[in-house]
């Protein structure tokens, strides 16, 4: 597995940083991963998924979370493999777990 030079191995971002909902919720993930030691880099700049999508592949992020209303709506988020593309729909209790039991033999 590629990483960057400072190991972010988590990559989440908020696709409406103005709403409220995503922000609480990604706020909520940030604290789980990072109690988690999972040190997410959290992007909630105020831009377009296109750019953070952009900004994650290009630093090399190989788990990214998508944290957006239409997801939410539903009560997941959306979580990302960069080398395979495959992606999954979870809640955050499960893309928690699922990202714990992706990463324990890198942690």
């Amino acid at each position: 597995m590629a990483c960057t030079s400072f190991s972010i191995l988590v990559g989440l971002m908020n696709l409406k940083a103005k709403d409220s909902t995503t922000t609480e919720a990604c706020e909520k993930l940030y604290s789980i991963l990072s109690q988690k030691g999972l040190m997410p880099l959290y992007d909630d700049r105020d831009e377009g998924a296109g750019a953070k999508f952009a900004n994650m592949d290009l630093i090399g992020v190989p788990w990214q979370i998508a944290v957006g209303p239409k997801s939410l709506s539903t009560g997941q988020v959306e979580v990302k493999n960069r080398r395979s593309g495959a992606c999954h729909l979870l809640s955050i209790e499960d893309a928690v777990k699922f990202l714990e039991d992706a990463l324990k033999s890198v942690l």
